[in-house]
């Protein structure tokens, strides 16, 4: 199976289920695959945004954290306080090999995490909330787990922005004075390779 035929798989994946399971035969190849037939530079980024908002001594939630490429990158910057969270298990075991994290739980967005509120003081989300992945409700525990003052940091395609409920969940946390957007980049190329035409927007959310 060709790396552009596996992320329309993954896209496919019928239930949570499914898509645990596929995202754990894709793990010891996901990097490369993505890196040759597809450029994928979002995880770099996002985390080049974050670092203007949240200092190096943060202890950041990477949530859907995959191979581990957010954390990689962090990492590089200074970072040293990174949770790993990701529904699979078999990304998260080659997330390990990064070094760039303290702890790795397995979890799903979109449920109820299993974290005390307040407990991060800023959260990072690349490539997660998306069409068959993460709906715009999986905000709200992100929301709850980080601090007062902290920062949610994630991507987020245009098309799915309007069409997927975002705009309505982003208006919905505005007016219930649980945050403020503070930033959203310009919209980027991520996949300028195997999918020149999706586009990535990084949003800033500040938790009030």
């Amino acid at each position: 199976m060709t790396s552009q035929n596996r992320v329309q798989w993954i896209y496919s994946s019928k239930d949570i289920n499914e898509l645990q399971e596929r995202y754990d035969y894709w793990a010891a190849e996901y990097d490369s695959d993505l890196d040759r037939d597809f450029g994928w530079f979002a995880p770099q980024l996002a985390a080049e945004v974050l670092q203007r908002y949240v200092p190096t001594t943060a202890r950041i939630l990477d949530a859907g954290a995959g191979t581990g490429l957010v954390g990689k990158a962090l990492k590089e910057m200074g970072y040293g306080s990174i949770v790993a969270m990701d529904l699979s298990t078999g990304m998260l075991e080659v997330a390990k090999k990064t070094e760039a994290y303290e702890s790795f739980d397995q979890m799903v967005l979109g449920e109820t995490l299993g974290y005390e509120t307040d407990s991060f003081d800023a959260v990072i989300s690349v490539g997660v909330f998306t069409v068959g992945h993460v709906p715009a409700g999986g905000l709200d525990d992100l929301v709850r787990v980080t601090k007062p003052g902290g920062f949610i940091v994630y991507s987020l395609r245009p098309d799915v922005y309007e069409e997927n409920g975002f705009r309505e969940k982003h208006a919905e946390l505005e007016a219930a004075g649980k945050l403020s957007i503070v930033e959203v980049t310009e919209p980027v190329h991520v996949l300028p390779i195997g999918e020149p035409e999706v586009e990535h927007q990084v949003w800033v959310l500040r938790i009030s």
